[in-house]
């Protein structure tokens, strides 16, 4: 009895100590990365743009050109094979002391064979001149150099694609807010005027025409909850169907972000970062070694062979050497197209160049402007807005003010706020696209 006792006395301790360690466990378990310990995955910016460069599948499907090109290089650095080569003539059909008894007669099979057979046996190998072979790498490592810098070009456009995706569900979601105060606040308004109908305080025309304008309020509403529906769907195919859940939802701060960069520098920044200038000065470099490797093939090659030979019980050797004569193909037709593909891609480059730049500037200016709208509206008109509203109100509920001024006073402040979101969201959407343009996400 003793015995049990203790062994009881042994597990209880044991399961109190398991349930610490649950306990601990439970508090000291960090929630899992980008959303909160409960409830659907909630995602930054950053990480909505690390997730779609990890799992976009027209993302993965464009790094394999790398891979692709890095197996060029491969090939293009690989030397040609020896040839190797043997052969065994005269051999009879039949019996010799058969076929022909007059010259045969009495002659072993394997005699002939030894005596009146040719066997030969050799390698070639074509020795390539020009350096072709280096010069076939050079101009596949440059091809993969450029190919890196289009598939970071690819992943500036899609990080741009993610940004303007995500700016448009936080508006969404923030006219969802402004739509839900609004619609509480003028079902009040609603609700005292059926109370006043019903005394007799307002007709019921006056009656109807509040009543009609909560239809605007639902009707917002029900546009801003399709719109982030919409772009949360467009946005999960973007950062890869499968790699989050269908219940997600964003979560970062819609507010104004003050640029104090200014257009020289950014422009500077632009020609050191975007993909697609470097990819274009990285074109000049592989149509150059595309015209090195031209003239190295306009260099023939030189075949060279070694061949043992057994003849009439003769053993022997001979060398070989052959090399095409350069009178009509000197590859000259190659050589002056890769020429003229160097203009080609130093004009593209000058080009680029200048796209850089006014991409720069068109984006800087229309942050510019945009950035003077929002000021307008944070500094000033958000506030007057607002003010009209809240006097309209008391002044209406007070019998000192006509209902259709009092419902004027209403859309303006509702037009004020969403116009205001909107343009914030331009403003976002316009930092974005400087961003892009810039080739960096850290602006100044």
């Amino acid at each position: 009895m003793r015995s049990n006792r203790k062994t009881r006395n042994f597990w209880r301790i044991c399961a109190g100590l398991a349930a610490c360690t649950v306990g601990i466990c439970a508090l000291t378990t960090p929630p899992a990365y980008g959303q909160a310990a409960s409830g659907p995955v909630r995602i930054t910016l950053d990480e909505a743009i690390q997730m779609a460069l990890q799992h976009n599948h027209n993302m993965i499907a464009a790094r394999t050109a790398i891979d692709q090109s890095l197996a060029m290089e491969v090939t293009a650095n690989l030397r040609p094979n020896p040839t190797l080569f043997t052969d065994w003539e005269y051999l009879p059909l039949g019996s010799p002391a058969k076929q022909n008894p007059d010259v045969y007669s009495g002659v072993a099979l394997h005699d002939y064979l030894n005596n009146n057979t040719e066997a030969d046996i050799g390698l070639s190998y074509l020795i390539e001149r020009g350096h072709k072979r280096q010069a076939r790498y050079q101009a596949a490592k440059d091809v993969t150099a450029q190919t890196r810098s289009l598939v970071a070009d690819n992943e500036r456009g899609l990080t741009y694609q993610v940004a303007t995706l995500f700016t448009n569900v936080q508006l969404a979601e923030s006219t969802i807010d402004l739509a839900q105060q609004d619609l509480k606040s003028f079902q009040q308004t609603v609700d005292i005027g059926e109370f006043q109908f019903k005394a007799g305080g307002i007709s019921e025309d006056d009656y109807l025409k509040i009543e009609l304008q909560l239809l605007q309020f639902e009707t917002d509403l029900e546009q801003a909850q399709l719109a982030r529906q919409q772009g949360l769907s467009d946005l999960r195919q973007l950062l890869g169907y499968e790699s989050v859940s269908a219940d997600y939802d964003v979560v970062d701060a819609f507010d104004y972000l003050p640029l104090k960069a200014n257009l020289e520098d950014l422009q500077m920044k632009a020609l050191q970062n975007r993909p697609d200038l470097r990819a274009a000065v990285q074109g000049v470099t592989a149509a150059n070694s595309g015209y090195a490797l031209a003239k190295a093939d306009g260099k023939q090659d030189v075949t060279v062979s070694g061949n043992y030979s057994h003849v009439n019980a003769i053993n022997a050797a001979t060398f070989y050497a052959s090399m095409p004569l350069p009178i009509f193909d000197r590859n000259q037709g190659e050589i002056a197209r890769t020429k003229s593909v160097i203009t080609q891609m130093q004009e593209q480059q000058a080009f680029t160049n200048g796209q850089v730049m006014t991409d720069v500037k068109d984006a800087y200016e229309g942050l510019k402007s945009t950035d003077k709208v929002v000021l307008l509206y944070r500094d000033k008109y958000r506030e007057i807005a607002k003010k009209d509203r809240d006097i309209a109100d008391y002044a209406y509920h007070r019998g000192a003010l006509a209902l259709l001024d009092f419902l004027d006073a209403e859309r303006s402040y509702r037009a004020a706020e969403l116009g205001y979101r909107q343009t914030l969201a331009s403003y976002l959407l316009a930092l974005e696209q400087l961003r892009e343009a810039v080739g960096v996400r850290n602006l100044p």
